[in-house]
């Protein structure tokens, strides 16, 4: 019953944006706006352009509400598709702009670049989507530097359930490289896999 309730307020949500009710995109900026200007942020490393992206994002959500559809999976991941075609596409363009004004590097560097951002990009988001005791675990693990002991006597479980706990964020985690694959120059960049499901 519970595991509907994301389902149904989605599903809600999706509707009151189609008949235009500005509250639900208040409402939608107040649930999604952190993850969404973080994403850009993460793929473009500057506080303005992620400004831009975030209100692209939602102007475009605003726009057209039927382009969600709740069968396809989770509104928080299509929103993050969303924000990092427009992030990913941003950076393409600026950095091969530079490229053509003669900057240092070239198109396979560029490339390596929106690689790396992309992983990045999914990786936070795969920590913030991911169920918190497997996140309150990796936090311990990895920014308090604690050890899987530490982390079952800090979190109050057994250190089976920790390593279980670590173990799984890590496979999470492990996606991001992988998900973020090669990226095509000139070419509309499409969803990175796994964005469309739950996680």
């Amino acid at each position: 019953m519970a595991k509907d309730a994301p389902r149904r307020w989605d599903r809600r949500m999706q509707q009151r944006l189609a008949h235009g009710e500005a509250a639900a995109l208040g409402e939608l900026y107040d649930r999604f706006a952190s993850l969404v200007h973080g994403l850009a942020h993460r793929v473009l490393g500057d506080e303005g352009a992620a400004d831009r992206i975030t209100r692209e994002v939602f102007a475009h959500i605003w726009e057209n509400p039927d382009a969600y559809d709740p069968k396809q999976g989770p509104l928080r991941s299509w929103v993050a598709t969303l924000t990092h075609e427009r992030a990913v596409r941003r950076l393409h363009q600026t950095e091969s702009a530079a490229l053509a004004r003669g900057g240092e590097g070239t198109t396979e560097d560029l490339e390596r670049k929106v690689r790396r951002a992309s992983a990045a990009a999914r990786a936070d988001y795969i920590v913030t989507a991911m169920p918190a005791p497997l996140r309150a675990a990796l936090e311990l693990a990895y920014f308090q530097r604690r050890d899987y002991r530490q982390t079952a006597a800090d979190l109050g479980v057994t250190e089976d359930e920790a390593r279980r706990r670590l173990r799984l964020g890590l496979q999470l985690l492990s996606t991001a490289n992988d998900a973020a694959g090669p990226a095509e120059p000139h070419s509309s960049p499409g969803p990175p896999p796994g964005y469309g499901r739950a996680l």
